[in-house]
């Protein structure tokens, strides 16, 4: 990489940091990109250059925030040893990583106010597909050591990626912090158990 090459590396860092402290605390809607060259000194040139407009840029926020996660939890991963452990422990990685990210507002707020148009409908689908696709490879290889029953692992992800969406919205709208765990991994046993009596 080349002088100039490097600046123009800092500068979208710069940029996207800046960003991502704005949009954290102001909101998508009321954060402009008048705000982001004020907080930069960036041109406004310079952001469209890098990001060709503030939903440019804030869906590469949420592209660095998904890479990020992804990086975290590979690197526990290992620590878990069995099927059960890893979905409390993923259970307590969207705790720790989704609900309490500073973005998480600011994307409720981006999806609602574009959700008409098909290409942030295509970006979310996208998403909501990587999470099942990820959560059928834990139940598979559960599957395939034995821990658990046969089943179509992509339907038990699709239902499970349900269940944590579902228990991501309502923790929004009754938010209680030391609740919210308890309540994720008592999700995960009763997903991998049931509440049936056993007769």
């Amino acid at each position: 990489m080349n002088k100039k090459q490097l600046q123009s590396e800092q500068t979208k860092k710069k940029v996207a940091e800046a960003a991502r402290s704005l949009f954290a605390h102001k909101g998508y809607t009321a954060t402009s990109i008048e705000d982001i060259v004020a907080a930069t000194g960036s041109s406004k040139g310079n952001i469209y250059y890098h990001f060709q407009s503030k939903e440019g840029l804030f869906k590469y926020l949420l592209d660095e925030w998904d890479r990020d996660w992804k990086e975290q939890w590979a690197a526990k991963e290992h620590l878990f040893q069995t099927t059960e452990e890893k979905l409390q422990g993923f259970a307590e990685h969207m705790v720790t990583n989704d609900l309490n990210h500073p973005l998480t507002k600011a994307m409720d707020e981006f999806i609602s106010s574009g959700w008409e148009r098909s290409d942030i409908q295509q970006e979310m689908s996208r998403y909501v597909a990587e999470h099942i696709e990820f959560n059928r490879q834990i139940l598979q290889q559960g599957m395939d050591e034995g821990e658990l029953n046969a089943d179509d692992a992509r339907t038990l992800g699709f239902i499970l990626e349900g269940l944590m969406m579902g228990l991501g919205e309502m923790s929004k709208r009754a938010p209680n912090a030391a609740a919210t765990l308890g309540i994720y991994r008592k999700a995960i046993q009763v997903f991998l158990h049931g509440t049936a009596l056993v007769r």
